[in-house]
């Protein structure tokens, strides 16, 4: 899609007077004078959210263990109840969806579970520009099995060290594949990998195939009763706003449930047998089977809020916004920055790009820096890359407008040179 963009200030305010979502920004714990553009790797925390956990933390208090039992079994069955909300993000069925863990051990929970290896079958598809805890995950799980890694895990490689030709995946599903694991959206450049194709074509080959959602998960729809993946691990912290380690999210299809958890846990247990304590696990028949240990009460507790907003506001209009807010910052990179040395690494298109955009430099790391000393809040990614995500929830396009200034003002006045190339544990 064409759009017809104005580099003035004045079509910044005009286009926020006309935005949908604008008032759900007010619901967000927003900084004066502080333009948050990392909500793809933490996002802001709202009303909505504290007020849960408050009210959680207070039946804790009011009520000491009783906190299981109020509310006809509300925080007993707590994940569930949250799953059936979360389901409607990917449009899958509340049977299909857990909160629970983290993403990267519910990823150890599906690998261990469907990943059934023979002598003919057992190879496992990755990528090489994915995010590190998926390759460990999937390295683990081959050493387990008495796999060498370097032959049974199969890496697609990248032509440009941004994105990943779907192509090179499909014409790895051999024979002597198993599984095939890879992100929606590469965390690198924003890529959306076509899920759909690559889906339906390992599955034509018998293939098992799992989706990492991290950077999609309230950023995209998703239509998992059309697609009809096998698995899918998500974190609930970036788009979704659940908070800093807030609990991860995972999918099993229909057609998987009842198969023995692979990391059984007593809360995986059906209701009537888990009090009963016995030493025979008597798994429920739903994805509740793959539950663990206790619900992380306090980590579930801002998406009960965090999720009321999203019901509120609709997939379908967040996905909007986000195209053209990001759209919008393109532009601006392309008239006002690309004589400085910035580039855009990610996909243009729609329907091949996430939520965030790609900001290349190679004074990135410098520049990144200077961001933050100047009331804005990107994240970096190596080898020179500016993460911005100006999430349509809670950004305006007006702080795009001010934030192309700023890095405008970083290059022309050489500020990136007050600054260290020495890597620091988070930027």
């Amino acid at each position: 899609m064409k759009y017809e963009f104005k580099g003035t200030p004045e079509f910044a305010k005009l286009m926020d007077e006309n935005d949908k979502l604008k008032n759900f920004r007010k619901r967000f714990h927003v900084k004066e004078n502080e333009i948050y553009m990392d909500g793809n790797s933490l996002g802001l925390s709202s009303e909505d959210a504290h007020k849960s956990v408050h009210q959680v933390l207070k039946h804790w208090k009011d009520e000491g263990i009783k906190l299981w039992g109020m509310k006809d079994g509300k925080y007993f069955h707590y994940p569930q109840m949250i799953s059936e909300r979360m389901a409607k993000l990917i449009n899958a069925s509340k049977e299909e969806v857990i909160v629970m863990g983290s993403i990267t051990t519910n990823l150890h929970q599906a690998l261990a579970t469907l990943y059934q290896p023979t002598k003919e079958r057992y190879k496992i598809i990755v990528d090489e520009l994915n995010f590190p805890t998926d390759i460990y995950a999937v390295k683990s799980i081959l050493k387990l099995k008495g796999f060498n890694v370097d032959d049974a895990m199969v890496t697609i490689r990248s032509d440009d060290g941004r994105t990943i030709d779907e192509e090179d995946v499909i014409q790895e599903m051999k024979d002597d594949v198993a599984l095939i694991l890879l992100p929606s959206v590469l965390y690198r450049s924003s890529q959306l990998l076509n899920m759909e194709r690559i889906t339906e074509i390992a599955h034509q080959k018998g293939i098992i195939v799992g989706w990492d959602l991290a950077h999609s998960i309230g950023a995209i729809p998703h239509n998992f009763e059309k697609l009809q993946p096998d698995f899918a691990v998500w974190c609930t912290y970036k788009y979704l706003n659940g908070g800093p380690g807030s609990v991860g999210g995972l999918y099993m299809n229909k057609r998987h449930l009842g198969k023995e958890s692979g990391l059984a846990g007593w809360f995986g247990n059906r209701d009537e047998d888990q009090f009963q304590l016995r030493h025979d696990f008597v798994q429920a028949e739903d994805v509740s089977g793959y539950l663990q240990g206790s619900p992380h009460m306090l980590s579930i507790a801002p998406l009960e809020g965090s999720l009321q907003i999203f019901e509120e506001a609709g997939m379908k209009q967040i996905r909007e916004k986000s195209l053209i807010i990001t759209a919008y910052l393109m532009y601006l990179i392309e008239s006002r920055l690309e004589s400085l040395g910035y580039s855009i690494g990610n996909p243009r298109e729609n329907h091949r790009r996430g939520g965030h955009v790609c900001l290349e430099h190679e004074e990135a790391y410098r520049i990144s820096q200077a961001l933050r000393d100047h009331c804005v809040v990107p994240d970096y990614r190596e080898p020179n890359v500016i993460r911005l995500a100006p999430t349509a929830l809670y950004n305006t396009y007006e702080e795009v407008y001010r934030l192309v200034e700023t890095l405008e003002k970083i290059i022309k006045d050489e500020i990136y040179k007050d600054y260290s190339n020495e890597r620091r544990t988070v930027l």
